[in-house]
């Protein structure tokens, strides 16, 4: 057929599967899978600890896709779906397990908040992947909210306290987490970072560093770190509204 003979040799090789990048999302989604197995068991730490290990897959197989130039439509969608699991499915049933089933119907209701949230972010994210400012997410990544969630529960359990007793607090916080990720606030991509680009000796010195005060007390400041950026894009948006206030002169009176 002349279509098919007119067609290009790359029009052909993007419809294909790419397998470096896409070795990372099944990695990442059976972290997720996992999570839920040992939140439905009860472990609880096991399962939160799961989730981060799905948040570096998942920053992998982006990462890898565009420094070997291998992205696909195959490979968006199933990040996407991984995505779905991993960080919308999977945290909430982690915090509905741990805590939020004591509420009852707001319990589940609170969980469905923050699942319904993913899927309505993520749904966003891609059907404005070609407009979206590179510089910036629209709305609390569900990554950083998924790792919102589980460091908190983790750091709860660190310090021996039991779901029953923070069910309210863990509901806020999902709730929380929920509304964020389909608000319209502005969050740092972290994008604009060129892994390809060299770097001052120092800088690979201070991640050195990051990693050990990570080591110090993982739970607590993995939570401190993700709430933090939560509430960076609250932060940003009052900011940008004072900004936008004191630039706007007042009118004068003839």
């Amino acid at each position: 057929m002349p279509e098919l003979n007119n067609r290009k040799p790359l029009d052909l090789r993007r419809r294909g599967i790419y397998l470096l990048p896409n070795l990372f999302t099944p990695a990442a989604l059976f972290a997720g899978f996992y999570a839920i197995v040992q939140a439905m068991n009860g472990k609880f730490e096991h399962a939160a600890v799961a989730i981060f290990i799905a948040m570096i897959m998942d920053g992998l197989d982006g990462r890898v896709a565009r420094l070997t130039h291998t992205q696909s439509e195959f490979g968006a969608q199933y990040d996407s779906l991984s995505d779905m699991v991993s960080f919308g499915v999977a945290p909430a049933l982690i915090a509905y397990e741990w805590s939020l089933k004591g509420l009852g119907k707001w319990g589940w209701f609170a969980a469905f908040i923050y699942c319904a949230g993913t899927a309505l972010r993520l749904a966003r994210f891609n059907t404005n992947i070609d407009v979206v400012d590179k510089y910036s997410f629209q709305g609390l990544p569900s990554p950083a909210a998924a790792a919102l969630v589980a460091s908190f529960i983790w750091v709860m359990l660190d310090n021996h306290f039991t779901g029953h007793e923070l069910r309210w607090y863990v509901c806020a916080l999902t709730v929380f987490a929920g509304i964020t990720m389909v608000s319209n606030l502005k969050y740092y991509s972290f994008k604009a970072v060129n892994m390809r680009k060299s770097v001052p000796f120092i800088v690979v010195f201070l991640f050195a560093l990051f990693f050990i005060f990570v080591s110090v007390d993982p739970p607590s400041i993995l939570f401190l770190l993700f709430f933090g950026y939560s509430l960076s894009g609250y932060v940003m948006h009052i900011w940008s509204l004072r900004k936008k206030n004191n630039g706007a002169s007042p009118g004068v009176a003839p």
